[in-house]
């Protein structure tokens, strides 16, 4: 018996120091998969705040290019220019507002789809203060403002810094911007896209945002409000995160439980995000260890079933474990391939949608599988998993034919295939693009082959625009060679023939002839003084001038013209439009020239009506003065051509082709611009964008 028992306390002893080595092992995991699982979560917070931390960078940087834009010589209409291409090219920019060095705003700039809607007064006020802050910080600081509460504004934030100093040390003023922060923290999406994981994100104020979990901000207001003891875990990571610390703090069950993380221990993780000037936001992630922990307390029971059930096959148990570690070990680095691709994947889908040209996937059978963000906002929202055909519905079938052709070629031939500069109707008007076919690898059926699609139009303007400035250099060069070569013989030719005419006199049968010849040299004599006029634009004294008088006086102008052409001209102008800042002889000669092709462009019978109408979005813009007729219109092979010299579809020796030229140089001179809209058979409309005369503007000259 009692040898028996030997065995038996064998037995007993090995149970025992297996259960002692198997708690022990146990600890140990459950520190390292703490300990892992804590440095994992910071980990990806850490990637997703250097993202929020880079957005945050780019907005400071913009706000310094603005600054120094701001500090540069120029006139104003050039500071608008600038601002306003920096509002069009960022869209989470609304509002943009220049103040001088005593904190006065001398320029302010909306952004057009929704600027008007945020720029009501708090928000303007909050832009003035941060202004006022940031002018007595250096330039380059950035100093923000407490977060817009008023009107379901609590994305929205003022972001400042100061101009570059002057001579004495001064900033020369600030620069504030009103910025839709939304889209700053979408990276911090994929932190929260575990379901056991909760966002808490401080402003730079240490108040919570929007971001945060609904939960953790009542919370926080709750501390705010009362001081609780109940969450003491919670109060240290809001007092550490307002100091701007990074690191991890554990929480308690009951604690967690409270704060909706369910009844298990949690982690929190945090990390500041940086902004220059020394400010910063503060990130935490509050993630439930309950999967993890079940996970553990699963391992104990199938450890301690295992002990008893196989006490005399250690080594098979040994073995077993060390099977597991590198199981786990492979688990977490598949799980970081898996990181690692996503973050590519994400990187990459960034990338095609912020590239200006459009970007389209084929798979095997010809069909769309994705497509980037330019392409995306010209195509039929159903076109993802249809055919080819299907990304262009208002393209003519011989163009889609063609593109199926130049796909199936790059596929077949495993090259790239192009159609470039080409002249094509894809997106329902007729526009000038290169076209790529890209064929990839055919390891992934679903994307084969890429479709790249460059619209060349702006191109295209550009140089309709640098033809059309080198053919008004060249007139301008050859204006004042022709007056002087053929102006002073021409005088001679008419005063020889109008002596011949006063010795013949007009009832000689030659007299006719000769009044011919006079009344010709009168014609290329006015010819030569419009060349004269237009290569010579003389200084324009730019004055307030008010509108209704000035088109009155057009009106009576045109009324022997009007009356002998049977053509009705309406004049609509709101009795409250401001002056316009304007030449008023010139301004006239405009309004007279475009009115008098409007009349010749209508039959009898015709219709052109000339209108006016205030800027909208902005207090001291541009006037649009609108003329409008039913005419016969313009071609739209000559719409490029209409502001050409000499260039014109009246008959011969009814025009010079010189009028509209004019027209574009004076409007161009008194900083405005042309737009012209045709259509052949149903008449032209052209608006003149001028500027508002400022109120308190003396009289300024430009060349």
């Amino acid at each position: 018996m009692r040898y028996a028992l030997v065995p038996i306390l064998l037995l007993c002893v090995a149970l025992t120091t297996v259960g002692v080595g198997v708690f022990t092992l146990l600890e140990r995991n459950r520190e390292a998969q703490w300990h892992q699982f804590a440095v994992e979560r910071q980990a990806q917070l850490d990637e997703a705040t250097r993202g929020v931390a880079e957005t945050l960078d780019d907005v400071a940087e913009d706000l310094r290019f603005a600054g120094e834009l701001m500090s540069q010589p120029g006139t104003l209409a050039e500071h608008r220019r600038e601002m306003r291409a920096l509002l069009e090219a960022v869209g989470q920019y609304k509002v943009l507002i220049a103040y001088d060095a005593s904190g006065k705003e001398w320029l302010r700039m909306l952004d057009r789809r929704m600027g008007k809607q945020v720029a009501r007064a708090p928000v303007l006020a909050q832009m003035a203060e941060a202004a006022r802050r940031a002018l007595q910080r250096p330039p380059g600081d950035v100093t923000l403002s407490p977060p817009m509460e008023e009107g379901g504004l609590d994305s929205l934030r003022v972001m400042a810094t100061a101009l570059p100093v002057d001579e004495q040390g001064r900033p020369e003023g600030a620069v504030a911007v009103l910025v839709d922060t939304t889209s700053f923290f979408t990276p911090l999406r994929i932190v929260t896209s575990d379901p056991d994981a909760r966002l808490l994100l401080l402003g730079t104020y240490g108040q919570p945002t929007s971001t945060s979990d609904a939960t953790l901000a009542d919370w926080f207001r709750r501390l705010e409000a009362e001081g609780s003891s109940l969450v003491p875990g919670f109060t240290t990571l809001v007092a550490r995160m307002r100091e701007g610390e990074r690191g991890a703090l554990p929480l308690r069950a009951e604690e967690a439980e409270r704060l909706g993380l369910g009844r298990s221990e949690a982690i929190a993780v945090f990390t500041p995000i940086r902004v220059r000037g020394g400010s910063h936001w503060a990130a935490a992630t509050l993630v439930s260890t309950a999967t993890l922990r079940a996970h553990q307390q699963a391992l104990i029971w199938r450890l301690l079933a295992a002990a008893l059930l196989v006490a005399l096959f250690l080594v098979t148990f040994a073995v077993y474990v060390v099977l597991a570690q590198r199981r786990a070990a492979a688990l977490r680095e598949s799980r970081q391939h898996a990181d690692q691709l996503a973050h590519l994947h994400d990187k990459t889908q960034k990338i095609l949608d912020h590239i200006p040209s459009g970007v389209l996937a084929l798979t095997v059978d010809g069909r769309i599988s994705a497509v980037n963000q330019v392409l995306r906002e010209r195509m039929p929202p159903d076109a993802i998993g249809a055919p080819l055909e299907t990304a262009f519905p208002q393209a003519p079938a011989p163009v889609v034919s063609r593109i199926r052709a130049l796909v199936e070629a790059a596929a077949s031939e495993s090259r790239a295939h192009g159609i470039l500069g080409e002249t094509l109707v894809l997106f329902g008007e007729e526009g000038r693009f290169n076209l790529h076919a890209v064929p990839l690898e055919a390891r992934h059926p679903e994307v084969q082959t890429l479709l790249v699609v460059e619209d060349l139009s702006n191109v295209r303007a550009l140089e309709t625009q640098l033809l059309r400035a080198e053919k008004l250099a060249t007139v301008g060069v050859l204006a004042a060679g022709i007056a002087h070569e053929i102006g002073t013989p021409l005088g001679v030719v008419r005063g020889r023939a109008e002596y011949v005419l006063g010795k013949l006199g007009r009832e000689h049968p030659q007299g006719p002839g000769i009044a011919v010849i006079i009344e010709q040299i009168d014609r290329v004599s006015r010819t030569l003084r419009q060349l004269l006029d237009f290569s010579r634009l003389q200084p324009t004294a730019v004055r307030p001038v008010p509108l209704i008088s000035l088109l009155r006086d057009v009106q009576e102008l045109l009324r022997m013209e009007v009356e002998r052409r049977g053509v009705r001209f309406e004049v609509t102008v709101p009795e409250t439009l401001p002056p316009l800042a304007a030449d008023p002889d010139q301004l006239q000669q405009v309004l007279v020239n475009l009115a008098l092709n409007a009349c010749h462009a209508c039959g009898e019978g015709g219709q052109v009506t000339l209108s006016a109408a205030a800027p909208e979005a902005e207090p001291w813009g541009l006037v649009a003065l609108t003329l409008r007729d039913d005419g016969c219109g313009i071609p739209r092979e000559h719409l490029n051509q209409v502001f050409d010299p000499f260039f014109t579809t009246k008959k011969r020796g009814q025009g010079t082709g010189l009028g509209l030229t004019m027209v574009a140089h004076v409007v161009r001179n008194h900083g405005g611009r042309l737009e012209l809209e045709s259509e052949e058979g149903r008449g032209t409309c052209v608006t003149v964008l001028w500027p508002i005369a400022k109120p308190s503007a003396e009289e300024r000259y430009v060349g």
